[in-house]
This record gives C-alpha cells, sequence and structure tokens, in this order.
C-alpha cells in the first residue's frame, strides 16, 4: 500500500503492507495503539500475543518471523531486554532493543533487524510510533551485507 497514510506519523509512507507478528508480555495502553495503528496502517497482524511470559513472547513471535509466517516482528516486555534475548536464541531472526527512531533504523539499515524490541516501561506512545514507523520503512544498506553473513554465520 505505498503512498497510504501512516496512522504512526499522518505521513505517506513509502513501504507495501506487511505481515507483522506482535506479542507482549503485558497487556498495556502501549501496546494495544502499538497493534492497532500496525492494522490500521494496513498491516495484516499474522500473530498477536499477549499477557503471556516474556521467553514465549520473544520465542513464538521469533519463529513466526524466521518461517516467514510474518515478514517482520515487534516484541515487548517490561524493559525490552527479556524478549529481545528470547527472540534472538530462534536462528534466523536478528531482534533489536531499540529506545528511538534513529536506533530503530539503524538496525534495519546496518544489522537486517527482523524483530523490534521495546520497553514498556520508559517508552511513550510517540516514541513508540517513531520507532515501528522507522523499523518498517527501512530496508537493509546493501553495503553491509558481508556483515550481517559474519553474525548469521557466528
Amino acid at each position: 500500500m505505498a503512498g497510504k497514510c501512516n496512522q504512526f506519523t499522518g505521513r505517506a509512507v513509502p513501504w507495501a503492507a506487511m505481515r507483522v507478528a506482535f506479542g507482549t508480555d503485558e497487556r498495556t495502553p502501549l501496546a494495544d495503539e502499538i497493534a492497532a495503528a500496525l492494522a490500521g496502517a494496513g498491516h495484516e497482524v499474522v500473530l498477536r500475543l499477549e499477557d503471556e511470559p516474556w521467553p514465549d513472547v520473544g520465542r513464538r513471535v521469533g519463529e513466526a518471523v524466521a518461517a516467514g509466517e510474518a515478514d517482520r516482528g515487534i516484541v515487548c516486555c517490561w524493559t525490552g531486554t527479556g524478549v529481545s534475548i528470547a527472540a534472538n536464541k530462534v536462528a534466523g531472526v536478528r531482534a533489536a532493543l531499540c529506545t528511538d527512531a534513529e536506533t530503530a533504523r539503524g538496525a534495519r539499515r546496518w544489522n537486517d533487524a527482523n524483530v523490534l524490541a521495546l520497553g514498556l516501561r520508559l517508552t511513550t506512545p510517540a516514541t513508540a510510533k517513531e520507532m515501528v514507523d522507522a523499523f518498517l520503512a527501512t530496508e537493509p544498506d546493501a553495503d553491509e551485507a558481508q556483515n550481517i553473513v559474519k553474525v548469521l554465520d557466528g
């Protein structure tokens, strides 16, 4: 849906609709807002987990992304750390714990992150919207492909 108005920012967006796996260990107004905005922006939320233990949230969202059931994933817990660690245990997942839009943009551009992790404790709705927008709108930098392969080959 290129050119569709993004509910996160109100601006036209360059990306097509994606399949997004979304999970949170605690249902909060912020988590509800993120999930609703994803759907409102035309993305298909293919997995929505809430109020499940953070290790399960991270793992299950990671599995959905790694299996190709979702193009990208977004995970939340109180600090974001636990879900990011759990997601990164899934082969093929590159989860990035981000605190702002530039970090989310860089995680996509330079690391080809496919799961965005964020903390529920300190993230404001405006910052969450900016991070998700940046994460979904940014593609990897082709010049980083060799570095990304080095990480995958571990």
